[in-house]
């Protein structure tokens, strides 16, 4: 059991958005698909607005060419079903289900049925932030590939492989003012992943949470000092450098283009929305500086790169 899936959110929880998502990019180099399964606020039946259902299950299509496309369908919580926390973990969203290694769904939304039945492993996984019941940031599910079917947009994509990408799980009793955050997949010439993830976001009293963590070689480095050059959320670009020990960092990614897809979150409050940037086709490039010299990756489609608030 993959214990950074478990969790946290209890069905009585009156405020408070706990989320489990996928993002992987077809190995046909077709497009990508984002799934996210969320409960919000189920103590209170969420928030009374589009958008603020308890139970909601997403699926956005990133095309290799055109612009994105967004279905959500919502459930009310007597629809909504969560493994106790000593029980191996599960969600179910009406006929949708999420598990540790696995997932399907089934939504219609905007005249389209979309449904998948999907299964995931992974070699390496990592708790990026723990601030307990303020919140968390986990990927137990870094270097994943996915292997089934799914259906949507009048096509049918299906293989073992099926894609690459990760499986994700954050949580908090509110959303944060910003946030910027990435990862992105390297294929290596041994069939191995590398990958890298790494995440800004606010903090009280001014202070600032900053991590970036790289899977190269079954090795992880971590860094906690970022810094950045560049971070513009209307154009989604975003660099950053970081320094330790072992290994100097350097990240360009460059999220701007016809994959931009911004979407309004709800706040836990009910107060209204915000909008949130993402783009799961974004541009990255990676220098790195390891005692055995420079190593640098890029990749045109196999990273995502997703922003809100200004600093």
């Amino acid at each position: 059991m993959n214990s950074l899936n478990r969790a946290f959110t209890r069905l009585q929880a009156k405020r408070r958005y706990e989320s489990w998502f996928l993002r992987f990019g077809l190995a046909d180099g077709n497009g990508t698909w984002w799934l996210r399964y969320l409960l919000t606020n189920p103590g209170r039946n969420g928030c009374a607005m589009s958008g603020g259902s308890p139970g909601q299950v997403w699926a956005t299509w990133f095309p290799r060419d055109g612009a994105p496309q967004a279905f959500i369908q919502e459930f009310p919580i007597a629809d909504v079903k969560l493994a106790s926390r000593s029980d191996p973990f599960s969600l179910e969203i009406g006929s949708n289900c999420i598990r540790d290694n696995s997932c399907r769904g089934s939504i219609a939304a905007n005249g389209q049925q979309i449904s998948w039945n999907l299964q995931y492993s992974s070699r390496f996984s990592v708790t990026l932030s723990n601030k307990g019941w303020i919140g968390f940031s986990r990927t137990p599910h870094s270097d994943a590939i996915f292997s089934g079917e799914i259906r949507g947009q009048g096509a049918i994509s299906q293989g073992s492989p099926l894609g690459m990408g990760v499986q994700g799980h954050n949580c908090g009793f509110r959303h944060r003012n910003f946030w910027t955050w990435t990862h992105a997949c390297f294929p290596q010439q041994d069939g191995s992943l590398s990958t890298l993830e790494a995440l800004v976001y606010e903090m009280p009293l001014g202070f600032r949470f900053r991590k970036a963590v790289l899977w190269h070689k079954g090795q992880q480095y971590i860094w906690r000092r970022l810094q950045e050059s560049v971070r513009d959320p209307h154009r989604l670009k975003w660099n950053f450098y970081a320094r330790s020990r072992d290994c100097n960092l350097l990240a360009e990614i460059d999220g701007s283009g016809a994959s931009i897809h911004r979407l309004p979150y709800v706040k836990t409050d009910c107060s209204g929305t915000f909008e949130v940037s993402n783009n799961s086709r974004s541009r990255i490039r990676v220098t790195l500086d390891l005692p055995t010299g420079r190593q640098e990756f890029s990749s045109e489609n196999d990273s995502v790169l997703e922003m809100t608030g200004d600093y």
